[in-house]
């Protein structure tokens, strides 16, 4: 019993040190009204608060109509870096996306949140 309370306290200190290698500024970005046709970008802040260096594995969007891009070399601790997310804007209403981005040696991916909402271009 005593092995399985030590495993699992193991785990759950290694769990939490992963997750806080990792400091976003903010997950969601809300670009209110956005006008058709007309793409937007946002940039997510983060920093690696962690005492290694720091790689982003992937970056996925949800759908085809999001686009990340971010670094594929290594942050060094204590460096703030950003993820660049890019919205097509091409359909008319209400939008939610997230891009999943998976790091390197941290469990929980971080899901990051674009939402807003596409309107007519003016005539």
């Amino acid at each position: 019993m005593k092995q399985l309370l030590f495993s699992l306290a193991l785990f759950i200190g290694v769990s939490a040190n992963a997750q806080s290698s990792v400091k976003f500024t903010k997950a969601l970005h809300s670009f209110g009204k956005i006008v058709q046709n007309k793409p937007v970008t946002y940039e997510f802040t983060f920093t690696n608060t962690g005492s290694k260096p720091l790689v982003i594995e992937t970056a996925t969007a949800g759908c085809g109509c999001t686009t990340p891009e971010y670094t594929k070399l290594p942050i060094a601790k204590g460096k703030t870096e950003k993820i660049k997310v890019t919205y097509n804007a091409a359909t008319l209403g209400t939008f939610v996306k997230d891009v999943t981005v998976k790091f390197a040696n941290v469990a929980e991916p971080t899901v990051l949140k674009i939402d807003g909402e596409v309107i007519a271009t003016k005539k």
